[in-house]
């Protein structure tokens, strides 16, 4: 999602394979010596950066909820004067970049979400209610017959196609990032258009 270009520090490199290995074996199947192999550090040089593997897991979760929020909302205010069509093109572009280059996080969100405590959880679904909710009107601009309960329910539902991309295989089996961007974004369009039919 994010356009940076300098190098990233060590607390997000040590997220990013934290998300990987969580994803791929599962909480409790990756100690905190496993994540710090993967970044160069000894496992108890990760205290200097995180309390502990929840601590982690809470980051990656909130992190995730957080900037999907805060990036809908930069587009909203960036697409400021433009037809609503373009905005939600702009929105479906923004999350088909996280679904492409945060897969692991996706897999995690669905695997490790009950892991967290109770006020991490409930702060996961709140920022995620506002991301939906900034959809639904987008999207209520550009269907205006489509009533709120369709439109969420359609959101929902977009959300679970775009989020399906661990289970399209190995990034490199794909046809290519930008084919599969295209891809994705008409069958978004599609699902819209038929839910507002």
């Amino acid at each position: 999602m994010a356009t940076r270009t300098d190098a990233p520090t060590r607390r997000e490199q040590i997220l990013k394979e934290a998300a990987r290995l969580f994803a791929e074996r599962g909480f409790h199947g990756v100690g905190v010596d496993e994540i710090g192999a993967a970044v160069g550090i000894s496992g108890p040089g990760l205290y200097r950066h995180f309390a502990g593997k929840d601590a982690m897991l809470a980051e990656l979760l909130v992190g995730i909820s957080g900037r999907l929020l805060t990036g809908a909302k930069r587009r909203l205010q960036e697409a400021d004067g433009t037809a609503a069509e373009g905005v939600l093109d702009s929105l479906i572009e923004g999350h088909i970049d996280f679904a492409l280059d945060d897969r692991p996080l996706i897999t995690l969100h669905d695997r490790e979400l009950d892991r967290l405590r109770d006020s991490d959880r409930k702060l996961v679904r709140q920022l995620q209610r506002q991301y939906v909710e900034l959809w639904v009107q987008v999207l209520r601009e550009v269907y205006p017959g489509i009533a709120e309960p369709a439109a969420r329910s359609a959101v929902h539902s977009v959300f679970g196609l775009l989020n399906s991309t661990p289970h399209l295989g190995r990034p490199g089996s794909l046809p290519g990032r930008g084919a599969t961007a295209q891809l994705l974004h008409r069958m978004a369009r599609g699902a819209f258009a038929a839910a507002a039919a």
